[in-house]
């Protein structure tokens, strides 16, 4: 009797949408020649998992005990900030970042430290072998009895390897090269790494086992895979930073149990990841007294103020069309900024090239940096440099004011504990709140105002 035919079906690698014919094009993300022939999975399903060990069943809310989720603090106290206090007990990060950017050599400097507590961390390694990763480990004076190395693609393989170790945490490097042996696809396509995500879910819900998992990103910046992927986890962190510069972000962009809008930051060094603990000085420290085009800003990143430098250049263009580029802030704010500018101030900047510029490589997108946007522009234009002791704060409207921004006290005393003495911000935040001794605090109500007492003729 002759076998029955497996089925087959064709899925887009960029989105996951599944067709039972092959398309040149992908009806749900528009993608060209993303679809690949799979084979239907032998395996009826998956099974499920619940959070605890009792029976699911549903409760009324009030009878749920809210007992807080026991955290675990690394010797990083950038991660415990951007984490939102520490690793959870049997949750769920994923890492992401580009090539090079530092994932492996974090995760690898923390399983180091979880240790220390008598934690028990299985470090799981897809790319390198086991002698390569400990050749890395001892470049960073990583060691450990509690740390476990295992060089390992099949999921089954390290499912019974963590059953075996019992550890309270496991790090799989990467994800995107785990492989079921249920599905036919190759490792990395999106429904690999769909049902992988889904199994190391079930292993950290049901063993309650902290798992981090290292994801690759596309050439857009996104993490590779379906976007799925980000949803089932609990935390999704960013390792961000320019190949050329020796600083990383480390930028939370999902977290169940925390804010996501707290920020890391980090420089690497030859034994690894050292963390800033004050990044204000460190985007300031090569600053040129008496440059025009240079402002400085007080950016919340989270709870945290963030001293940065601002830089315009404004010149005259050649083309017929003037040319503007941002980088470290958005493109569109600048643009924004600049016809203000014209309409309300008079400062003509149409046959002019803009080129604006976050030192640091910072990324600033709060409403708050727009003041110091405007003032470096008109600094440049003119010619003019402002003082070296000024710091601008504030969000400009459409019609030319100054509107008020959060946090105000806390970006003050900032500015004030690194030496400035002359504070622009809103006139709508002048309050009753402590102000800093030796600084004088000018408010201003429009961006005029603004430029004639930073700028004077």
């Amino acid at each position: 009797m002759a076998k029955a035919k497996r089925s087959v079906k064709f899925m887009c690698q960029e989105c996951g949408y599944e067709s039972p014919k092959w398309m040149g094009k992908c009806p749900n993300c528009g993608a060209w020649n993303q679809m690949v022939e799979m084979l239907e999975p032998t395996k009826k399903g998956r099974s499920s998992f619940t959070h605890t060990d009792e029976a699911a069943a549903a409760v009324p809310i009030t009878k749920i005990t809210s007992d807080n989720e026991p955290r675990f603090l690394t010797q990083m106290p950038e991660l415990n900030r951007v984490l939102g206090g520490g690793v959870v007990q049997g949750s769920m990060v994923l890492v992401g970042g580009d090539p090079g950017i530092g994932k492996s050599t974090l995760l690898l400097q923390v399983s180091a430290q979880l240790t220390t507590t008598g934690k028990r961390v299985l470090y799981i390694s897809g790319e390198e072998s086991v002698k390569q990763t400990k050749l890395r480990a001892e470049r960073l004076l990583v060691t450990g009895d509690n740390l476990y190395v295992y060089a390992e693609t099949n999921l089954e393989a390290i499912q019974q390897t963590i059953q075996h170790v019992k550890p309270d945490f496991v790090i799989i490097d990467s994800i995107q090269t785990v492989y079921h042996p249920d599905v036919t696809s190759a490792a990395g396509s999106v429904s690999q790494v769909r049902e992988c995500t889904a199994e190391l879910m079930r292993i950290a819900k049901g063993g309650n086992i902290a798992v981090f998992i290292v994801g690759h990103v596309t050439k857009e910046g996104a993490i590779a895979g379906p976007r799925m992927l980000e949803h089932m986890v609990d935390t999704v962190l960013y390792f961000e930073g320019e190949r050329h510069h020796a600083y990383r972000i480390l930028r939370a962009v999902k977290n169940r149990f925390g804010s996501t809008n707290e920020i890391g930051i980090f420089e690497m060094r030859d034994i690894g990841l050292v963390e800033v603990a004050n990044p204000s000085e460190v985007f300031l420290e090569e600053r040129l007294d008496g440059a025009s085009g240079s402002t400085v800003v007080v950016s919340m990143e989270g709870t945290r103020p963030i001293l940065v430098e601002i830089q315009a250049l404004i010149s005259p263009t050649m083309f017929g069309n003037a040319k503007r580029m941002a980088t470290g802030m958005d493109h569109n704010k600048v643009s924004l900024i600049m016809a203000v500018l014209e309409k309300r101030v008079g400062l003509l900047l149409q046959n002019q090239d803009a080129y604006l510029k976050a030192a640091g490589g910072v990324k600033l997108d709060e409403p708050a940096i727009d003041l110091a946007v405007a003032v470096s522009i008109a600094s440049s234009c003119n010619d003019k440099p402002t003082k070296s002791t000024d710091c601008f704060i504030g969000e400009i409207g459409l019609t030319g004011e100054i509107r008020r921004v959060s946090r105000i006290e806390q970006r003050v005393q900032e500015a004030a504990k690194l030496g400035f003495k002359r504070i622009f911000i809103p006139a709508n935040n002048q309050g009753e709140w402590k102000l800093p001794k030796d600084v004088s605090i000018i408010g201003v109500t429009t961006l005029g105002d603004a430029l004639s007492k930073a700028l004077p003729k």
